[in-house]
């Protein structure tokens, strides 16, 4: 994947879990990173230093992905300094739990606010400077909940839903433009959002819907992250890639 080195990523929901998983692995394969995240100052500077230990170059960038002008903001600031967005990941995300019969409008609005609107947002500033460049990179990140649904988690399971709709519809309209439109659905992974939900699973529920046996580490879901944004993929586009030990078989 050398052909990243020197590009700009753009990751939202950085600093912690996957994010920071997904903005290591940039900067790593030498991309300059701008990590987006929502409240955790110390975190996400925290990342910055791993990012910058990298020999890359790294850009706080504290915004809230549901509100559009915040949005605007952040990535104009990133292409003030970067000169441009070469890739753009979507990864951030809530996840709470709530039966249908108790799901409250503040917690369907949030789920709908941040896990859909936070990522047509993004996409929609950062896609203005992809188009007039003719060429990008966006990945991304839905679920296995998206795919097959989850009891108690509707909103949740709806919102990652629109995203996979969201990353289809994209990769038509954007191809002519040079710019390709891929997605990721994670399982189970280890992260501070899923942590409570593994410890509680004390049966393994959990471990037994996975045919290799364990949850996911999130390096592994950087891994399918980098791959759709390199040249590796370069023939690839409106894709969903399953990163779910065997738990969910979709094509």
């Amino acid at each position: 994947m050398d052909d990243l080195k020197g590009k700009t990523a753009l990751v939202t929901g950085a600093s912690r879990g996957l994010g920071k998983a997904i903005a290591l692995g940039f900067a790593r394969h030498g991309c300059n990173v701008a990590i987006n995240y929502s409240s955790n100052d110390d975190a996400a500077a925290e990342v910055k230093v791993a990012v910058e230990q990298t020999g890359t170059r790294a850009l706080l960038c504290r915004a809230d992905i549901a509100d559009r002008a915040a949005v605007d903001a952040m990535v104009h600031k990133t292409v003030d300094v970067f000169g441009g967005i070469d890739i753009l990941v979507n990864n951030a995300g809530v996840w709470e739990k709530n039966s249908i019969t108790e799901l409250s409008e503040d917690c369907l609005q949030k789920t709908m606010d941040i896990n859909v609107m936070g990522s047509f947002y993004p996409t929609a500033a950062v896609a203005r400077h992809m188009v007039e460049h003719r060429r990008g990179a966006i990945i991304n990140v839905s679920s296995t909940a998206g795919q097959r649904g989850e009891a108690h988690h509707s909103a949740y399971a709806a919102s990652k839903s629109a995203v996979i709709g969201m990353t289809k519809s994209l990769a038509v309209e954007l191809a002519p433009h040079g710019i390709r439109v891929n997605c990721v659905a994670p399982g189970w992974f280890e992260t501070d959002m899923s942590r409570d939900a593994i410890d509680a699973d004390t049966d393994n529920t959990i471990i037994k819907t996975i045919p290799l046996g364990r949850v996911g580490q999130p390096v592994e879901l950087a891994g399918a992250v980098l791959f759709l944004a390199s040249e590796m993929s370069s023939f690839v586009t409106g894709e969903v890639i399953n990163v779910n030990g065997g738990a969910v078989l979709c094509g």
